[in-house]
């Protein structure tokens, strides 16, 4: 005889409810991931577009600073008596220098005093120049000794006009006064006033008892039988654009300074441009591209930002072909531009101005060409800028649906546990029934 089984349903219910959670989940967790992922695919290929921009903007600004400013280089003969730096207008040529005399600085020396030994009371007053805050003067109201006098000197200069030190020799102490700045025009004028009259060694007047150790002298340089007298020997623009620092007086001897253009910034600074700009053509490439073989497109493929930017980069540049080609800059039917550099020093040998009418602050091509990157890359309404927040905007949207996916999967999942929980209940519920029947049908049997 057949009895009815009693021993629950045999399912494993928490198993069962977690799988058709999981298919309830699928369709709308797939969407979201498919979605997170072109987003992030467009952030990335935009993030490499800021990246290039950025690089572009920078060597645009170096080629515009190295255009505006072209390099020189100068050739001294050995023995010159001078150095030369090449500045800012400096043109090329061959110039005859003779250094006549160079400029010193005034140096004066008190007698010999023992070590301590005051030397007087009253106000030393010192001058230099004939401009105004050029003097000073500083008061003793009490004996002061020569180590005394130098630290109050010194305090009262802060730096200007002269300075005071002491020299220990054989026969004792010497205060040495030395003007800061060399020529005639700075030489010292010490005097003393008041007090006891001992502070008349420190002076250089009628009776004063320093001695001029160094004579304040003026430079004297003279170019291609031109000459100029500075209180310095740094003589700025006596050759047009170049600075010369003359150091030994070679009087009746001449040399020869040539300048000639140096182009090593200007063509490195060139170089980064080209290789700037061919790597922005070559990332709008990559992330526009669509390869027709695999059927697949690549992140921004049809983007219309993109489309716009390589345009306008490309009629800016096209636009100033020959004047490019001119500087040995040329584009391949590819958009690749490349640098002859034995051509670029060719044209800026005839036309030094002519890079820097093309990448000048003013420049044909680096004056709209800043103006499109800031307009793509500016940090508040940049293009690029504000579309990357739009996709960060996007991201953060698809994160909150999964947050809601979850919370509605969890409440799924407590329904069915919840069902299936009853269904056993009430199974366990029919068996026990059955298990009563079962025993009655037993007896009967018998």
């Amino acid at each position: 005889m057949s009895t009815i089984a009693t021993g629950g349903s045999g399912l494993d219910i928490a198993g069962l409810a977690s799988q058709l959670v999981q298919a309830a989940r699928m369709p709308a967790d797939a969407r979201i991931k498919r979605f997170d992922a072109t987003v992030g695919a467009k952030l990335s290929a935009v993030g490499q577009i800021k990246s290039s921009l950025t690089s572009l903007q920078s060597a645009l600004q170096k080629l515009g600073t190295a255009a505006a400013k072209p390099g020189h280089q100068v050739t001294l003969q050995d023995g010159a008596g001078f150095t030369a730096i090449p500045g800012a207008g400096a043109a090329a040529g061959s110039y005859v220098v003779e250094v006549l005399a160079v400029a010193n600085a005034q140096k004066l020396a008190s007698g010999a005093h023992a070590a301590d030994t005051v030397v007087g009371t009253g106000t030393l007053s010192i001058a230099w120049g004939s401009g105004e805050d050029q003097s000073l003067a500083v008061e003793f109201e009490e004996g002061a000794t020569l180590s005394e006098i130098a630290r109050a000197v010194n305090r009262a200069a802060d730096g200007k006009g002269v300075t005071a030190t002491i020299i220990t020799a054989n026969d004792g102490q010497h205060l040495v006064f030395t003007a800061k700045e060399s020529g005639l025009a700075n030489a010292l004028d010490i005097t003393a006033s008041g007090g006891d009259g001992g502070l008349l060694a420190l002076t250089n007047g009628t009776g004063g008892g320093l001695v001029e150790q160094v004579a304040a002298s003026d430079a004297r340089v003279r170019v291609d039988g031109f000459e100029r007298t500075s209180a310095s020997n740094a003589v700025a623009d006596l050759v047009q654009g170049v600075s010369l620092n003359l150091v030994a007086a070679k009087p009746g001897e001449s040399f020869r300074l040539e300048v000639a253009p140096d182009n090593k910034a200007l063509e490195s600074a060139a170089e980064a441009f080209v290789s700037a700009y061919n790597s922005v053509g070559s990332v709008l490439r990559s992330t526009t591209s669509y390869n027709a073989e695999t059927k697949s497109a690549s992140a921004l493929t049809g983007d219309s930002l993109v489309r716009g930017l390589q345009q306008q980069l490309r009629n800016q540049v096209s636009s100033n072909t020959l004047e490019l080609k001119e500087l040995g800059i040329t584009i391949d039917k590819t958009g690749v531009m490349s640098l002859d550099k034995t051509r670029l020093g060719e044209a800026m040998a005839v036309d030094p101005q002519a890079m820097s009418r093309l990448f000048g602050e003013e420049g044909r091509i680096a004056s709209p060409m800043q103006a499109l990157l800031k307009s793509q890359l500016n940090s508040t309404d940049g293009a690029l800028t504000q579309r990357t927040e739009s996709l960060n905007r996007q991201r953060r949207d698809l994160e909150d649906q999964l947050s809601q996916l979850d919370l509605r999967m969890e409440k799924l999942s407590s329904i069915y546990l919840a069902q299936f929980t009853a269904m056993e209940t009430m199974i366990i519920q029919l068996q026990g029934g059955a298990s009563s029947l079962n025993s009655l049908l037993a007896g009967n049997s018998k």
